[in-house]
Order: structure tokens, then C-alpha cells, then sequence
């Protein structure tokens, strides 16, 4: 089983990538889709982010995710505490998602990171696509977000990797712009690449991970 992780930064067209995968039968796993479930009331991270950022819980007992947004937004220590509770709730549940696909056969699978390099989530997946628009294009489609302001997108796009790195490190890119059909065209095509490569990533990377995030907790 090969594993693809999509990524792209803030308003790039990552979401409809990720569609089309899935509509051209690549079973896809999104990495937010995962956060929400996790923080929705009873979530397994509405505790340990209760604690650690009591102001961030909603009346009816889950997340506030704008509330959280704000408090960690532009602070760094604030950040990091976060994700030590979060990524390694969504990465066990990206390895139940896996452990299902392989068992069923699925000769590709998809997983949606929005910070894929900025977790180093490069090292459990075998290729990357990233998604990537105009910087003005871009700009555009987050502006049309609710809250969303300049001074917000500019703090956002400070905690993710530049968009050179991003796109110097990928082993295909998709420009997302506003022919549609040429978005589905690469996707496509990717696919078609793939279709006689067989994955590394799983499960080998994936267990050498598990055991250096344990040492490391030691």
C-alpha cells in the first residue's frame, strides 16, 4: 500500500484536491476532519486541552475552536503545548485509518496534513503532493473566510513552512487556479503514476516513528 500525503498551505485549494482523490477512488484520511472529531464534545482531546486551555472549552462541553485559535495564535510556547496533546491523537487514529485500507487491499491511500512538513509528517509517507496557488489567489480565497483578516492570514502563513521550501520538497505539485478541470487533470494523472509503485512508508516508517516518539517521551 502506497501512501500519498497531500498538503498545501492556508487557502490553496488543498480541500478540492483532496476531494477529487476521492472521487477517483482513493480513500482519503483528513488530518482536520480528524481535529474536529477529537474536539467535539466526549472528543479524546477536549480533556487535556481543557486543561491546559480551560477558556477553550464551549458551553456545550467541546473545543471552542475559534477561542483556541486565538489563544495560541502568535504564541509560540502556547502553540507547542497544543500540538504535544493533539498530533499524537490524530496520528493514532491516521494508523487505525491505515490498518483498515491495507487490510481491504487499497493499492493507494490518501492522508490530508495541513502541516505536513511542519510536523514532519514527510517520513511516514512514501510520495507528497503539494497544492499550491498565486500568493494573491490565495490571499482572496482566505479573505472570504469568516474572521479572517490580514494580520491573521499573515500570523497563520508565519507558522507554516514557506512556500518555496514546501514546494522544493514535493514530488508533484498541483496549481490550484480557476480551471477546475486542470486541478482534476494532475490529480488524475498522479494516480496514473502511482499505479505500479509499491509503498515503503507502511508499515515499517510508521513503527520506527512510534518507537522514537516513545524514547523521546522517556
Amino acid at each position: 500500500m502506497l501512501i500519498l500525503g497531500l498538503t498545501g498551505s492556508i487557502a490553496m485549494g488543498k480541500s478540492h484536491a483532496a476531494r477529487l482523490f476521492r472521487a477517483m477512488g482513493v480513500p482519503v484520511c483528513d488530518a482536520d476532519a480528524l481535529v474536529h472529531d477529537l474536539f467535539r464534545p466526549g472528543g479524546a482531546a477536549v480533556a487535556p486541552v481543557g486543561a491546559a486551555f480551560p477558556e477553550a472549552i464551549g458551553p456545550e462541553g467541546g473545543v471552542d475552536r475559534p477561542k483556541l485559535a486565538r489563544l495560541v495564535l502568535g504564541d509560540r510556547d502556547a502553540l507547542r503545548r497544543l500540538e504535544a496533546i493533539v498530533h499524537p491523537l490524530v496520528r493514532a487514529a491516521q494508523r487505525r485509518f491505515l490498518e483498515v485500507q491495507c487490510r481491504a487491499g487499497r493499492p493507494i491511500v490518501l492522508l490530508d496534513i495541513p502541516l505536513l512538513f511542519e510536523t514532519g509528517a514527510e517520513r511516514r509517507v512514501d510520495r507528497v503532493v503539494v497544492v499550491s496557488a498565486h500568493p494573491l489567489l490565495q490571499a482572496q480565497r482566505a479573505l472570504r473566510r469568516p474572521g479572517m483578516t490580514l494580520a491573521k492570514l499573515a500570523a497563520i502563513r508565519a507558522e507554516q513552512a514557506p512556500e518555496t521550501v514546501k514546494l522544493r520538497r514535493a514530488d508533484f505539485v498541483i496549481g490550484s487556479g480557476a480551471d477546475r478541470g486542470r486541478t482534476a487533470e494532475a490529480v488524475a494523472r498522479i494516480i496514473r503514476s502511482l499505479a505500479r509503485e509499491r509503498g515503503r512508508a507502511w508499515p515499517e516508517r510508521w513503527l520506527s516513528s512510534e518507537l522514537a516518539s516513545k524514547g523521546r517521551s522517556r
